[in-house]
């Protein structure tokens, strides 16, 4: 599955595909919530709290609360990302904590999420930075008894901004050795990460189609002035010229439909 990544959650009524929208997005809507015609997934915004904030400042019972009003008026929610703890360094100095304290952290939010509320779609997360990091959170999942090959999808994070290297690519495969038939969804991969990683990978998201659009000039026929940075045209655009490749390939289609 591959869901697009949008800041306009309005798109969630009739972008026509699945979506990928942070709670920082849905919590501006001040009025009715659209009814999703596709399946989306809900990002936590982790990553503004931790790196601009130096930490979580909601509780997980007001997360929780947000979550499942989104679920319930917007519908088709696959999955919502737990309270997570990012470990790249910008997040690791913006805390001074560790980077296995941000692990702990982000085992024990997901739990307390499972705990208080069982009947919304948490997903466990991975977090680190080195390959090892990744292995070693794979066995702190296990000594809690959570069997990550028998979720229906796991997020790795602290990968989106490194996707130009092989990195990304070591993460993934570290992760699938240590755990077999492991489900892995890969947050904010970009084109090039998609290429590589694509074949590693149960689910991906990408909001990389505005910065794209923020560097090209607008396209044709588009009734806006300025960039395409909050156009639909264009972001579906990318997503095709993104996807195609893979379905000509003929190999693990179903991630793409």
């Amino acid at each position: 599955m591959f869901y697009l990544g949008t800041h306009r959650p309005n798109w969630l009524g009739f972008a026509g595909v699945p979506l990928f929208v942070s709670r920082t997005t849905l919590g501006k809507i001040k009025r009715k919530f659209p009814r999703a015609e596709h399946p989306w997934c809900m990002d936590s915004g982790g990553f503004s709290e931790v790196v601009l904030r130096g930490g979580w400042t909601v509780s997980p019972q007001q997360y929780i609360d947000e979550v499942r009003r989104c679920r319930d008026a917007v519908g088709q929610m696959m999955w919502a990302a737990p309270q997570d703890w990012m470990c790249e360094p910008v997040a690791i100095a913006a805390t001074g904590l560790s980077v296995k304290e941000h692990q702990r952290r982000t085992v024990e939010n997901y739990l307390e999420l499972l705990t208080l509320a069982p009947d919304l779609p948490w997903i466990p997360v991975l977090q680190g930075w080195v390959p090892a990091d990744y292995e070693r959170h794979t066995r702190d999942y296990a000594a809690v008894g959570i069997d990550l090959a028998g979720c229906d999808t796991v997020g790795v994070g602290s990968v989106c901004r490194r996707q130009g290297t092989s990195d990304a690519v070591s993460v993934l495969t570290t992760i699938a050795r240590a755990v077999p038939g492991i489900r892995m969804h890969g947050f904010g991969f970009k084109r090039q990460g998609i290429a590589q990683a694509w074949s590693l990978l149960h689910s991906a998201d990408s909001l990389a189609w505005s910065y794209a659009a923020r560097r090209s000039p607008p396209m044709g026929g588009c009734a806006h002035s300025g960039p395409c940075a909050n156009c639909l045209r264009f972001a579906l655009r990318w997503r095709e010229e993104t996807l195609a490749p893979h379905r000509r390939c003929g190999c693990q289609i179903e991630m793409f439909n």
